[in-house]
């Protein structure tokens, strides 16, 4: 089902569409550079009440800044992304959408699952296209599994994304910064929803959880794995995906992916290097933002996929299921015999 509009589609100069950014942290200050690159694109503006991001925007990109977002809604905009402090994100979607704006979202789409719904509800009640920002679909890398894996019975999939602590003060931790990307990869390889949620959680130096091994299984019966944390020096990210018919691995940071097949019975088999793309994943995704506005199709991820991904996530962090593996563990153990 697509939530856009078929009519006024770009109203800037040439029939650009007029694109703002809200947000000129890291993340926004990228989604201005991008987009005041894209053709047909026209970059409004980057909103952000910080002097010194405003300025960092200027100097990158030269555009104008804004300090409030009632600014950027003056100056005309057929679009926006939102890539404000996630508690932001609640309200700034709803005023957009309140407005006829479509808007692609940074993930996690919202703080809760119920603010995430209700931005998906009001996103299909004014008929505005919602994205969600889940780059990670748009690496070359993950493309090339994805598309190596394609049509196969997947039996397992395991990620690795680690790295050290952000130099950035943030309000969440692993699992809603950096397990919440691989989720939803492991939902759009196996199409299948993740029914069972086993976590496994730390806080070896920060506040809130640092360590995050988590264990899934999908409605099809695929066994997933993440191990995420902020405590490895370096940074790394790969995936592995077993099927029946072949094992694929995808080191997503050296974008390099390789494919065993043909498996034979004394245990040889043979293995290849899959051609890799070397598009920039956050132009390839706001390209697709772009076109999912222009065309009114169905995003390259919408909204009910960011709320399904966030839930899972938030799932990692009930009490409840914490409290129920520690009395697991409490429990005497018989001795065999």
């Amino acid at each position: 089902m697509s939530f856009a509009k078929p009519a006024s589609r770009g109203t800037g100069q040439d029939g650009a569409l007029r694109i703002g950014v809200i947000g000129a942290g890291v993340m926004g200050t990228n989604h201005g550079r991008v987009l005041a690159g894209l053709p047909h694109v026209e970059l409004v503006g980057i909103v952000d009440p910080l002097p010194e991001h405003r300025t960092r925007a200027v100097d990158l990109i030269g555009c104008p800044t804004f300090t409030d977002l009632d600014g950027l809604l003056a100056a005309g905009v057929d679009a926006v992304t939102i890539a404000a402090p996630t508690h932001l994100h609640h309200q700034i979607a709803l005023t957009c959408i309140a407005r006829g704006i479509h808007i692609l979202v940074e993930k996690p789409i919202a703080s809760t699952v119920e603010e995430g719904r209700e931005i998906v509800a009001a996103a299909r009640a004014a008929g505005v296209t919602l994205m969600i920002g889940h780059v990670e679909r748009f690496n070359p890398a993950v493309a090339a599994v994805k598309e190596a894996i394609k049509g196969e019975d997947i039996l397992s999939i395991a990620i690795t994304r680690v790295g050290p602590f952000p130099p950035r003060m943030s309000n969440v931790g692993v699992v809603i910064d950096l397990a919440v990307h691989d989720i939803d990869l492991i939902r759009w390889f196996t199409e299948s929803d993740i029914v069972e949620v086993q976590p496994q959680l730390s806080s070896a130096v920060a506040e809130r959880e640092d360590i995050a091994l988590l264990q899934f299984r999908t409605a099809s019966g695929v066994l997933a794995h993440i191990n995420t944390n902020w405590l490895t020096p370096f940074k790394a990210r790969s995936v592995t995906v077993a099927t029946r018919g072949k094992y694929v691995s995808g080191d997503l940071l050296t974008r390099q992916v390789t494919e065993c097949f043909g498996f034979q019975p004394d245990g040889s088999y043979s293995m290849r290097h899959l051609p890799v793309g070397h598009d920039e994943p956050l132009r390839a995704e706001l390209i697709a933002f772009v076109g999912a506005v222009r065309s009114g199709g169905v995003p390259a991820v919408t909204g009910d996929e960011g709320v399904a991904s966030l839930e899972i996530a938030t799932q990692c962090l009930e009490p409840t299921v914490q409290s129920q593996a520690a009395q697991d563990r409490k429990k005497p153990r018989r001795a065999a015999g």
